[in-house]
Formats: C-alpha cells, structure tokens, sequence
C-alpha cells in the first residue's frame, strides 16, 4: 500500500519579472558619473548663500542614494538555478533565466537549485514479505521541479526527501520476498532489479509530489540478509540449489530412458519384457543421475536365475 501526502492549498510555480541587470548597471554608471561632473565642476565658497550649497549637495545625495537603492536589487542566477521571488510574504514567481538580473530591493528572493541531485542512503533493516530480516540501500537522483511547492508546502525540501526516501524504501522492500527459488515468475529484491527500481521510483515520486521534487532514478544498492540470519538463509540457499539442480538432472535423464527405450524397440535391437525394462531403467537412471562414475558389473547369468 503506497502512502500518498497532500496539502490542502497547494502552490504552484508561476514565472517572476525581472529587469535586465545590465541595464541597471547602467543606470549605476550614470549616477556615478553626474557624482564626477559636479565634484569636478568644484564645491561652492564657504560663504556661498544656502540655494548654491544645496545645488551641489543635492545631485550628490540623491545620486549617492540611488546608487545605493539600485545596488540592493541585484541577484545573479547560474544555469540550473531558480530564484524565488516573495513581496510582504505573497508568491511573486520564480526567474529560472541564467544572468544577472534586477528586482525591486523590498522583494525577498531566495535562490534555489533545480540541478540533479545524487543521495545514497543509509542501510536499513527491515523485513521482506516472508518476514525474512534483510538490509537494503538505495542510490536516487532527483530534482525540483516545482520551486514554488519546494519553498513553500514543505517545511525543508531536503530533509524532507531524505525522511521520504527512507520511507519509500522500507515500503517496497517489505512488499517482496527477498528470493524465492521456487518461483521463477515472482518479483523478488534479488531477482527482479528492473521492477524493484520503477516500483521505488514510482513509490518515491508519489510521497514526494507534494514538495515539488520529481525522482528521475531509483534502484537498490545493497541488498543482503541481516547478520543474525545470513549464515542459516545462505545454507538455505545451498539447499534450494541442490535440489533444483537434481531436479532437472532427472528430468533430463527420464527423457533420455524413455527415448533409448524407444528406439531399441523401433530399431528391434532387442526384445525387453517387463522386467528387462525396469532393470534397464534402473540401470540407465543410476548410471544418468549418480554423482560419480558408473562401475560396470558383467552379468553372467540371467535376471531370471
């Protein structure tokens, strides 16, 4: 049973506005350079009356403060990165668009990485289907994909992925038998990898859809019987070896009886009652399925003395 987490208004990515940064560069340059010409053009006399004390002072404060205003709005974005823009709290969009860009100093923006990311998980123990107890590890590659579900709906996006990764992992893992020799068209964690791996991912991208980060990839990394079973489930395995081995070795030797015995019959090489034919069969199956090499014994006699 997979577990599927929901919020009751959940938000969703919408692109934000941004002024070109250079342009604002610009306008930066202007300011210094109207600072250059009025220092240069030099300051009133000492008693120059108050109006020509305020023509020079005035450009300079307001150059100097728009200076200031301008250089608090800059935010550079890298490829692979997203800024999240928020005015007095309220979702403004997100700018995903690589450069140096401007926005109005009073909006918050908090940059985030839509880059794939790569996490191997910690071992965990838990029990298969057969309540067998195993350890199993994952590799998973994911990203954000809805920055707005990210920043908002979960408390922290990372930690989050990390706890739902565990979770993910113990779910399917207790789905499925670890092995089952006995069975070659069940899905077991050690036989079926390629199923494991989309039922995790698919298992991962449901408990995670609710922060806004997709899993790409998924498989297991490391699957192995708990210590304190290892030594008894490996003899086990042995066991379960042997036996299928012998089975198909009788198979093949019944097959190979019933057309020796056939084609003595179709050929007329020899004549075989009853009898003849269960010694001969008896013969052939110990000869076929002993594990050494057959010791021949020369019958001088007939089976019938």
């Amino acid at each position: 049973m997979s577990v599927s987490i929901t919020v009751a208004d959940p938000s969703s990515e919408s692109a934000g506005s941004a002024f070109n940064g250079y342009a604002m560069l610009a306008l930066i340059a202007a300011f210094l350079a109207v600072i250059l010409i009025t220092v240069i053009s030099g300051a009133p006399p000492s008693d120059a009356p108050g109006l020509a004390v305020l023509a020079f002072l005035g450009p300079l404060a307001i150059c100097g403060v728009g200076i200031i205003f301008v250089a608090s709005g800059f935010f550079m974005i890298q490829p692979n990165q997203a800024v999240v823009l928020t005015l007095f709290g309220e979702y403004r969009g997100t700018v995903r668009k690589d450069g140096l860009h401007w926005t109005w100093p009073w909006i918050s923006k908090q940059k985030i990485s839509v880059r794939a990311h790569n996490i191997h998980s910690e071992k965990v123990k838990i029990n298969d289907l057969r309540g067998n107890p195993i350890e199993v590890a994952c590799n998973v590659v994911w990203r954000v994909a809805d920055t707005a579900q990210a920043v908002f709906d979960v408390d922290d996006f990372k930690e989050f992925v990390n706890i739902q990764i565990e979770a993910g992992l113990r779910t399917v893992g207790a789905r499925h038998p670890y092995d089952d020799m006995s069975d070659e068209d069940k899905t077991t964690l050690r036989g079926s990898a390629d199923v494991i791996a989309k039922e995790l991912r698919d298992e991962l991208n449901e408990r995670l859809a609710v922060s806004g980060v997709k899993v790409d990839e998924a498989g297991l990394t490391h699957l192995a019987y708990a210590p304190e079973i290892a030594g008894a489930m490996l003899r086990r395995q042995q066991a379960d070896a042997v036996i299928a081995a012998r089975k198909k070795v009788v198979i093949g030797a019944v097959g190979m009886v019933e057309d020796a015995l056939e084609k003595l019959s179709r050929d007329g090489i020899v004549e075989l009652d009853d009898e003849r034919r269960a010694a001969m069969v008896s013969n052939l199956m110990v000869v076929l399925c002993g594990d050494r090499e057959a010791q021949p014994v020369v019958n001088a006699g007939t089976l019938y003395q």
